[in-house]
């Protein structure tokens, strides 16, 4: 009976876990990307809103990072990452 419960109780455990430590690593990477492209794009013109809030949100996440917050980092990176893509699209218009 003890070996069933250590079945059933290691991988509802493992899989706790393992969600509770969930890095955003690839949308850290994603939103830096999406800057950079956009601060190459706005060379001229730094001062786009959209860019400025990206480069602030990824800043954000960054911090957040940095001190396990890593929810706020996910989202603080998807949020730059949209805004960083909006400045783009707006030199395709």
């Amino acid at each position: 009976m003890r070996i069933f419960g250590f079945y059933v109780a290691a991988p509802a455990l493992i899989l706790f876990l393992s969600a509770c430590s969930v890095l955003p690593v690839q949308e850290m990477s994603d939103a830096r990307q999406a800057v950079e492209a956009a601060k190459a794009g706005f060379a001229q013109d730094a001062g786009d809103e959209d860019l400025q809030r990206a480069i602030s949100l990824l800043r954000n996440a960054e911090s957040e990072w940095a001190v396990g917050e890593y929810e706020a980092a996910h989202d603080s990176a998807e949020q730059a990452k949209e805004h960083a893509l909006r400045a783009q699209h707006k030199l395709k218009n």
